[in-house]
């Protein structure tokens, strides 16, 4: 099987996980292309993929957004995102990729487990949260792990909680896809690459909507996360 073709599988996939349970999109991708086309082609791409995902998203969940609970967060992230680009540019890869493994398995033990952090209070909390989540977002395209556990902390309601998640991503996609291009990595390479991701892309993202009506989201979702937690495993161990 082509290059190509795993590319587009990988993100059809990732799409409709993302539609189906709400997080997926950067998480997948991120777990599987970095083997099949490196680590610095895998992040400015995969920024691009969950860019578009979350403008898709967002058109359903708009009406939740709740500013004042996402402003303290975007402040952390400002900060946190250059220095995830920078440390992207500068670590040795293999560090990288056992760093984003790690990260991978660690959120999707936790939320097998179902553990719940004590509750955050002030806005200290925000910005620390925001920081990692942009520091997390600006390196691996993981940004979703500190702002989902912070967000069950805070017992969101479930509308506002995918509103405000998917405005804080597409502003972590945005800032980090800038940033991206300020530093050289939007490549003829990471193009191509998403222009064949783009199809697979919307399918996966229509079909999603198809199979909402007939699956069982929590059961997908403890699989994906199972899933998550080998393929993290496996980049750490590689």
């Amino acid at each position: 099987m082509g290059i190509d073709v795993l590319i587009a599988l990988v993100t059809f996939v990732a799409a409709l996980t993302q539609r189906l349970t709400g997080f997926g999109s950067g998480l997948i991708p991120m777990s599987i292309l970095p083997a099949l086309v490196g680590i610095h082609t895998t992040t400015p791409l995969v920024a691009l993929i969950t860019t578009t995902v979350d403008l898709l998203m967002l058109s359903r969940y708009r009406a939740g957004i709740r500013p004042h609970a996402v402003y303290p967060l975007l402040v952390g992230m400002v900060f946190g995102i250059p220095l995830g680009i920078l440390a992207l540019r500068q670590i040795d890869e293999r560090i990288v990729l056992g760093v984003l493994g790690a990260v991978i398995s660690l959120y999707a033990l936790y939320a097998l487990v179902g553990f719940r952090i004590p509750r955050p209070n002030g806005r200290p909390w925000a910005w620390g949260v925001g920081f990692l989540a942009g520091m997390l977002g600006g390196a691996y395209n993981t940004s979703g792990p500190p702002l989902i556990v912070y967000g069950q902390a805070l017992e969101w309601p479930p509308d506002e909680f995918k509103a405000n998640l998917q405005t804080l991503f597409i502003f972590n996609d945005v800032t980090v896809i800038a940033g991206h291009l300020l530093a050289h990595n939007m490549t003829r390479v990471v193009t191509r690459a998403y222009l064949i991701a783009l199809p697979a892309l919307i399918v996966g993202f229509l079909v999603g909507g198809r199979l909402d009506r007939f699956l069982n989201p929590e059961r997908f979702r403890v699989l994906v996360l199972v899933l998550l937690f080998i393929l993290g495993l496996r980049l750490v161990l590689a």
